[in-house]
């Protein structure tokens, strides 16, 4: 339950849905397997999986859902090879090739056939909502993802005012200051041994683990106007992440007396129970920990016109 990557939104919608009218808005929504013929599905699901039909979850004013996505998985490869031999059938015993609309119907046909016979992959992804402060985290790894979530989002609820959270000093800009002025770093900001570097120009990327950061080897590369694109940073006793240029946090560990904390209070007797208290930990350090990057990169930055 403990988020691996963070995307972070700020929400506009002044008024909170009651955690009542959500629920019912949720099971509207709610998740159902895909049809033979159906290439994917979203919906939600209870957060705590076939153990619950409760699809929200609410401590002191942080949320917790769950989106289900289901898909059936046909490689391109199975397609175009099928595609390729009709193809070849069809312009030997017609005598002539094929036009492109022919080929692109011969190709939807052979999609339909094998879709009911592939594969189906499910993941699931949550969504963490502070109500208090109005932000939106989803623990997705890639940033399309997330945004398929809040779509869901928004067609449950009819409407969705969100942004990209942004900060006024640019991520890449602010990491880059910490790493080359020791003396810029805020004193609760614990720095890594990874980074990612990027020129100026299309020189390509660099990319290093394990290593010291403030060695001349990266003080001589960012002397050379490499610009830091992601930095392994974190604050004592929170959590450690991997920070990008898109203010998205990636590889999330949260420190271990949180975790052991967590341990010490699952009794393992109630699901619903060790998930809300996991959830509870999780929602608070990621709610500090945010509001903390935020003021290292000098506050929040005005958001763009919100699309509804």
């Amino acid at each position: 339950m403990w988020f691996k990557h963070c995307h972070l939104y700020r929400c506009h919608d002044t008024e909170v849905l009651s955690l009542e009218d959500l629920e019912t808005a949720l099971a509207e929504f709610a998740f159902r397997p895909v049809s033979p013929r159906e290439a994917r599905r979203v919906g939600w699901s209870a957060p705590a999986g076939r153990r619950s039909e409760q699809r929200v979850h609410e401590i002191q004013g942080h949320r917790l859902l769950s989106m289900l996505r289901q898909e059936r998985l046909l490689p391109a490869a199975v397609v175009n090879d099928e595609v390729n031999e009709r193809s070849e059938a069809r312009e030997l015993s017609e005598g002539q090739p094929l036009s492109r609309r022919e080929r692109q119907l011969l190709k939807e046909q052979v999609m339909e056939e094998l879709l009911p016979q592939a594969f189906t992959r499910t993941q699931r992804v949550e969504l963490w909502w502070d109500t208090r402060t109005r932000l939106i985290g989803i623990n997705a790894s890639s940033r399309k993802r997330a945004e398929e979530v809040l779509d869901l989002l928004r067609q449950t609820l009819g409407s969705l005012k969100v942004t990209p959270l942004a900060t006024k000093t640019p991520p890449s800009r602010g990491m880059t200051q910490w790493l080359s002025d020791p003396g810029s770093r805020p004193a609760s900001l614990l720095l890594g041994d990874q980074v990612e570097l990027r020129a100026a120009e299309d020189d390509g990327v660099l990319r290093a683990r394990q290593v010291d950061l403030d060695s001349e080897e990266i003080q001589s590369l960012l002397e050379n106007g490499r610009q830091a694109s992601q930095l392994s940073l974190g604050s004592e006793g929170q959590l450690r992440v991997m920070l990008h240029d898109d203010l998205a946090l990636k590889s999330l560990q949260f420190d271990d007396a949180l975790l052991d904390e967590a341990s010490q209070s699952d009794s393992g007797e109630d699901p619903i129970v060790s998930l809300e208290t996991d959830f509870a930990l999780m929602s608070q350090t990621l709610a500090t920990f945010v509001a903390q990057l935020i003021e290292w990169l000098g506050g929040e930055a005005d958001p763009a016109t919100p699309t509804p």
